[in-house]
């Protein structure tokens, strides 16, 4: 059913990570009244080097 893709700077653990897609799931099926087996969550971890706000790259900003 719903499918999330959240894309965000690397150096979260593993926790951080477990504890995002579980809140996620649960807010959503909440909302939904879907089973957390429907709900999808892809996590992409960009490097600060490969983002920009503004036109300047995260890894130089201050």
């Amino acid at each position: 059913m719903p499918t999330f893709h959240i894309e965000m700077f690397e150096g979260r653990s593993v926790e951080q990570k477990r504890k995002l897609v579980e809140e996620v799931t649960r807010v959503t099926c909440e909302s939904l009244g879907c089973a957390p087996a429907a709900v999808d969550i892809i996590i992409t971890d960009i490097k600060r080097e490969n983002w920009a706000t503004g036109g300047v790259l995260w890894s130089e900003q201050k």
